[in-house]
């Protein structure tokens, strides 16, 4: 059978630059998933996807022009139902054999095969294989149609001579153009309104000839590149512009600002990328880069730069989609471009300082959070007495008065014009604002750091002050939202909770904070008033079970999590501790053993009630309960000494000694005595030794 590879091409209008990547992966694997499934292309056939933005391709090697034919068996009906007793068809058989495209004289041929209990009939009949032409055109459609667009846009086409008048296509930009070569052949297919052809269009200004015709299916990507001075290949774009720019900021000594995002979307943009350096006047680097770096990067997809001392230079640069022999006019024009940009930037810095934070405070009450929790001022003011209660615990008055003023002025500059203009820099203004009006930089960064950490890997506040307004302010959050019942269902969580309580679960773990969870829960509760009820218990799931999947992530089994967090630790800093603890002491040889003992006895105390670990030396008869007594009496106060100390991995292996008098006192010993006053005390014995064992974590978790 005839193999070549296969090249189709949608030469289409400027694709949405942010989905560009994703489009063109989507067609490419979808249009060669559909070949394969139908016969035309074997499994490990080589898929190359071109992406740019005008254009979406694949190129797919070892394509046949039709399919190799197929033997089908399908199943009918079990022959007692087809077959009467002659022999001869039923009439369900006959209406079968009907529906598959055959008649009664298949009778004779159907295959007799055991299924299950029951024999049955099979007809068996060979497919034809598809041609590339039928097998295209069923992938094309299946490709388009799936193809991860949110909005689809509708416009008119011109039908052809024969059916004269408008027909309505739908997609994603208008479509113009469609290539469909297998090895030097056009493939006679038709997508959107169009016909495909061997030629398609090149670069809008600098391509060098029009059209661009291709001889082969291989030669896709060499003949854009010579011809239609088009880099196809969406990857060898963001390879080349991401050489280009480092060349470029080498060149001025200089490096790139946190570029990654920005090069994928100007990947998308651009069919020929050229690097040009561009500057802008001194004056403006008086404004915050932040304001400078977002707006050249959001607004005009610019790259910033940075001298050797991490300020912000004067230069930036530029990807160009054209490369003239003078760039001066194009550079010229993008210095234009970005000064009005840089020139609103200042203007707000200027206007927002003759304005105090404290000045704002007022205006928060204007501001809406949430129609069943009040506005920003109110808000702000449950923060302040939040933060206030937390610094007071964790440093007394003076954490506790600069933790409230920094809580009272956090959301002020969600009120400033540069805040309004570009909201991703909230805390950020907020923090040159503080300084301004003179609050220090204890309080100045507290205000920027208060949304710390803001996803996952992101720092946590630097200072005091910063931990103690962001703990609060997570805490409103989650203990107003869960107190109206506004929890994370699935995959929804418009109000970042999840994120909220990881944050909270960092800040006391990595700055091992001498707070506990549930006492940190109920001094937020009341700053809400009736507005919420107390649902404490239910937040409180929700952290463990948040910070049960983090420490998975991080790498902890789940029995070593599910032992230390059975207990619920109330300290989190501990938590870490505890895990280490647990992994040395399953590393013991005793630990399985001790494990399933634990567990053992877990088990019998859950049936009693009222049982004490209190034990009477006199009422201990077999030997084996007075060894395993004298021997909690030297390990338990050794395990006991080194918990207090937070030596959780020596108290858990302190216990290691008890391993044979524990294994002898259930084989020797009847804990359940018909005497009452030996069963207690044997009860007691195991309360008091279950206790001991499960200071650190339920060791019974380990047991398998």
């Amino acid at each position: 059978m005839t193999m070549h590879n296969l090249l189709v091409e949608l030469l289409v209008e400027e694709l949405p630059p942010k989905a560009l990547k994703k489009l063109g992966l989507a067609f490419a694997t979808v249009l060669a998933d559909s070949l394969k499934t139908q016969g035309l292309a074997a499994a490990n056939a080589v898929v190359a996807d071109f992406a740019s933005p005008r254009r979406l391709a694949v190129h797919l090697s070892g394509v046949l022009a039709q399919a190799p034919d197929k033997a089908v068996s399908q199943k009918l009906m079990p022959v007692a139902v087809g077959l009467d007793a002659a022999g001869n068809a039923t009439p369900a058989l006959l209406k079968k054999l009907q529906a598959v495209g055959a008649d009664a004289s298949a009778v004779p041929g159907l295959k007799h095969a055991p299924d299950g209990k029951a024999e049955a009939l099979f007809f068996e009949s060979t497919v034809h294989g598809a041609t590339l032409v039928q097998g295209l055109q069923k992938a094309l459609h299946e490709a388009i149609a799936k193809l991860p667009i949110p909005k689809v846009m509708s416009y008119q086409l011109e039908r052809d001579c024969e059916l004269p008048g408008w027909s309505t296509v739908s997609f994603v930009r208008p479509a113009h153009g469609l290539v469909a070569l297998h090895g030097n052949t056009v493939v006679p297919v038709t997508a959107l309104g169009l016909r495909a052809g061997n030629a398609t269009q090149g670069h809008r200004f600098e391509a060098a000839m029009s059209p661009v015709v291709f001889a082969h299916a291989d030669d896709y990507a060499a003949t854009l590149a010579r011809d239609g001075a088009v880099i196809a290949s969406f990857e060898l774009r963001r390879v080349d512009i991401a050489r280009q720019l480092q060349a470029a900021a080498a060149a001025l000594g200089a490096q790139l600002v946190d570029y990654e995002e920005l090069l994928v979307e100007v990947t998308a943009l651009v069919e020929r990328p050229n690097v040009l350096t561009c500057s802008f006047e001194s004056e403006f680097l008086q404004v915050p880069q932040e304001c400078l770096i977002l707006t050249m990067k959001a607004n005009q997809k610019y790259f910033p730069l940075l001298d050797a001392a991490g300020k912000l230079s004067n230069k930036f640069l530029v990807v160009s989609n054209v490369n003239p022999n003078d760039p001066s006019a194009v550079i010229g024009g993008n210095e234009r471009v970005v000064r009005p940009r840089l020139a609103d930037a200042k203007f707000f810095f200027d206007q927002d300082r003759k304005k105090t934070l404290e000045s704002r405070v007022e205006g928060l009450s204007k501001v809406v959070y949430h129609n069943k929790l009040g506005n920003q001022g109110e808000r702000m003011a449950r923060v302040c007495a939040i933060a206030r209660t937390i610094g007071q615990q964790l440093g007394g008055d003076a954490l506790a008065e600069k933790a409230a003023l920094a809580a009272r002025l956090a959301k002020t500059d969600l009120l400033t014009d540069m805040v309004g203009e570009f909201p991703e820099l909230q805390g950020i203004m907020g923090h040159y604002y503080a300084m301004n009006d003179g609050l220090g930089e204890e309080v100045a960064k507290a205000i920027s750091d208060h949304y710390c950490p803001r996803f996952a890997g992101d720092w946590l506040p630097t200072n005091d002050v910063g931990l103690v307004v962001a703990l609060a302010d997570k805490l409103e959050t989650l203990v107003g939202m869960f107190g109206i019942g506004n929890v994370p269902t699935g995959d929804k969580d418009p109000f970042a909770l999840r994120r909220h309580a990881l944050g909270l679960i960092r800040i006391l773990i990595e700055r091992d904070l001498a707070l506990e969870v549930t006492s940190i829960l109920h001094i937020a509760v009341p700053t809400f008033g009736d507005l919420i009820t107390d649902a404490t218990l239910a937040l409180a799931d929700f952290i463990y079970d948040r910070l049960a999947g983090s420490l998975r992530e991080q790498g902890y089994s789940a029995q070593e999590v599910d032992a230390v967090l059975a207990l619920r630790p109330q300290r989190l800093g501990d938590v870490p501790k505890r895990l280490l603890a647990v992994r040395a002491f399953a590393a013991l040889p005793e630990s399985a053993a001790l494990a399933a003992a634990n567990k053992r006895i877990g088990n019998i105390l859950k049936k009693t009630d009222g049982v004490d670990a209190h034990v009477s030396p006199v009422l201990l008869q077999e030997p084996a309960e007075q060894a395993l007594f004298a021997a909690m009496q030297t390990a338990l106060p050794q395990a006991t000494a080194l918990f207090e100390v937070g030596d959780y991995t020596a108290s858990l292996q302190a216990l290691a000694a008890l391993r044979a008098p524990v294994d002898a006192f259930f084989e020797h010993v009847m804990v359940n005595a018909e005497q009452l006053d030996l069963r207690l005390n044997r009860l007691g014995l195991l309360k008091g030794l279950h206790a001991a064992m499960n200071r650190v974590a339920d060791l019974s978790k380990l047991a398998t």
